[in-house]
């Protein structure tokens, strides 16, 4: 997340969000953290705290020596708006600044209606009306699917069945606000990163399972995207010669065979559930030991640990985070994916730890909130016009007077 020194106001930006996503800090440490040298952040410092955006806090703890002078932020009311879009609902989300996630509202949502985009604005505009927060960076969207740009005003999506979806262009016209979009396991890893298990790591992992199958890479503190938006679709390796015909078009994909949908769709033929019933009852059945369930879910982690397993070989991160509506039910896939997963990998890399996170589908939301909040951290401008506009809001607009 280094910031060259040149780019002063983004350099400003960063420094105010740094405070925000860390807290108090020393002007040493923040130049540490930022990759920027310490009279740039002392200069940077001074102006901020004339601009009164920024105060002088206690003294950090010394052994021995002159102890630092903390800064912090003049005040925490800044923050972010979070949507996760989804085929069949929406997760909204208000986050400060500091990460934390102060209002979350979910609404069904049919991603196929020709009415979508108009009802997802709407949902999104009462939102941003009901917030009581003084200074609103921005909106961050996460999509299922590929987005080459961030900045982008059109999207598309297979899952959601949208074509150049004038998404970012109608939301800005309703709000009069900054948006950002991105692939949704993307946003997911920055949030990872700012505020989650990825802090302090600078190469990971995030894998998630559910509805879907995907991975946020991260490398020295950024996301990779790859040429066309693509990086991180690990959904898509292929696994088997047969198998159910995955959503883009191909056979023998990951996703295709241990997404929600197949499961049920197995369990369903074997009889282990019902004609009707869904993954829930798989997960019920499992959990209270029936063998045929227990296997269906082993199955399931066996392909899914060998697909990780030839990720990390390939991508060397410091940890893998698994993520996801799957994750609700992880004890019952942990026991075929661990066995296939250590003996797959490099002997260096067997004794990665593999950190399992709680599902909650806000965290998915707050991710998108994340593409707003980590926009001060963006050296390769990946945010474009946007990011721009949100880095101005964030060094204009926080300071102001209530």
């Amino acid at each position: 997340m280094a910031l060259s020194s040149t780019r002063t106001n983004a350099s400003r930006a960063a420094v105010l969000a740094f405070l925000g996503t860390h807290g108090a800090a020393s002007r040493a440490e923040i130049a540490r953290s930022l990759e920027v040298s310490p009279a740039l952040v002392t200069k940077l410092a001074r102006e901020l705290l004339a601009d009164q955006l920024i105060i002088e806090l206690t003294h950090s703890p010394s052994r021995g020596g002159r102890p630092a002078q903390l800064i912090g932020l003049a005040s925490h009311d800044i923050g972010a708006i979070g949507v996760k879009v989804a085929p069949d609902h929406l997760t909204m989300v208000e986050v400060g600044i500091d990460g934390e996630v102060t209002h979350v509202e979910t609404r069904d949502f049919e991603a196929s209606s020709p009415h979508a985009l108009a009802t997802l604005v709407t949902a999104v505009s009462e939102v941003v009306k009901l917030s009581t927060r003084r200074t609103q960076l921005g909106i961050g969207v996460g999509i299922p699917g590929s987005v080459q740009e961030q900045s982008e005003h059109s999207v598309n999506s297979t899952q959601l069945g949208w074509t150049n979806v004038p998404l970012g262009s109608a939301l800005q016209s309703a709000t009069n606000l900054p948006v950002l979009i991105d692939n949704n396991v993307s946003a997911l890893a920055l949030a990872e990163s700012l505020y989650g298990t990825g802090r302090g790591h600078d190469h990971f992992l995030v894998v998630t399972i559910g509805s879907g199958v995907g991975a946020g890479i991260v490398s020295h503190g950024s996301i990779i995207r790859g040429h066309s938006g693509n990086a991180g679709e690990i959904g898509h390796i292929p696994v088997t010669t047969d198998g159910p015909v995955c959503n883009c078009g191909a056979t023998g994909c990951l996703e295709a065979a241990i997404k929600e949908e197949s499961l049920v769709r197995q369990a369903r033929s074997a009889g282990v559930i019902g004609p009707h019933d869904g993954i829930g009852a798989l997960e019920v059945r499992g959990a209270a030991g029936d063998p045929r369930a227990q296997e269906v879910f082993a199955n399931a982690g066996r392909l899914f640990g060998r697909a990780v397993a030839g990720v990390v070989n390939t991508l060397d991160p410091e940890i893998v985070i698994v993520l996801g509506e799957g994750a609700a039910s992880w004890p019952l896939w942990a026991a075929g994916f661990e066995p296939a997963f250590r003996p797959a990998l490099i002997p260096q890399k067997r004794g990665i730890q593999v950190v399992v996170e709680g599902w909650q589908d806000d965290r998915w939301a707050q991710g998108a909130a994340c593409l707003i909040l980590s926009t001060p951290f963006d050296d390769a401008g990946v945010s474009g016009k946007q990011g721009h506009l949100i880095r101005e809001r964030l060094t204009t607009h926080a300071g102001a007077p209530s």
